[in-house]
């Protein structure tokens, strides 16, 4: 029976990194929760940068890029990291994304086996695909600069509950069980519960309460998306291929 924990914040991520682990990373508020929004309405890829530099690189080849800090798109790019800002007009683009969190902590677990993104808007395609793994599996929270917060944790701790009763994880590690009894304070009504939370109170006063009534919807798409050299791409068999021999390859 495969393992699962839960790395709080992406400071943490050296304690817990393993190179054979499914990394499933999240930034609730806003980028995973976007990322998986852009695929579903017809991207090509995602492409996520750390810096802003680089997002002014693509920038300057003309890519559609999105770049945001501290919950503000910076005015030079085409989008921010609302969800909303990726549901029209991406057919077949490649849309290149840096954020304040998220882009980092997914660059940050880019060497591990695989690398998805979760979020509530693709949950039930996630669980049920992470459910028919064989193998260990780190949820990377992205947390806010460096620090903890309650949105990625009550992810962490629905999507731990949901492998469990699955019966295809056990929950033999604290910070999975940390996860897990938070998301069940909260599950009645996370929304509420995020009430006073750091991130809502900053996103609240840039007027972004539908942003997070959205990000905190769940099953709005069955996308999955997998990072592919260096891409955010849709699941599919053939990636999945690509990436199983890109692994045997490297262990030779």
């Amino acid at each position: 029976m495969s393992k699962v924990e839960v790395s709080f914040t992406p400071e943490n991520y050296h304690v817990y990194e393993n190179l054979d682990n499914i990394v499933v990373v999240t930034d609730i508020l806003r980028a995973t929760s976007a990322i998986c929004t852009a695929l579903h309405h017809g991207a090509r890829e995602v492409i996520p940068v750390s810096t802003v530099e680089e997002a002014r690189f693509y920038k300057s080849k003309g890519y559609l890029v999105g770049a945001e800090r501290n919950g503000v798109q910076l005015e030079e790019f085409d989008f921010g990291n609302s969800p909303y800002s990726y549901m029209n007009e991406l057919e077949d683009r490649s849309v290149v994304l840096t954020t304040t969190n998220g882009t980092k902590a997914i660059n940050m677990a880019k060497n591990s086996f695989q690398v998805v993104v979760g979020a509530f808007t693709n949950f039930t395609a996630l669980a049920n695909w992470l459910s028919q793994q064989e193998r260990d599996i780190l949820i990377l929270c992205s947390g806010w600069k460096g620090r903890y917060n309650l949105e990625d944790t009550l992810f962490a701790g629905a999507l731990t509950e949901r492998l469990e009763q699955m019966g295809t994880v056990s929950l033999t590690e604290d910070s999975a069980l940390s996860a897990k009894y938070l998301y069940n304070l909260a599950k009645d009504d996370p929304y509420k519960f995020l009430m006073n939370s750091s991130h809502r109170r900053r996103l609240k006063k840039l007027n972004l309460k539908e942003d997070i009534r959205y990000c905190l919807s769940m099953d709005n798409t069955e996308i999955i998306p997998v990072l592919h050299e260096g891409s955010l791409v849709p699941m599919n068999d053939q990636v999945l291929e690509e990436l199983r021999l890109a692994a045997e390859t490297a262990e030779d």
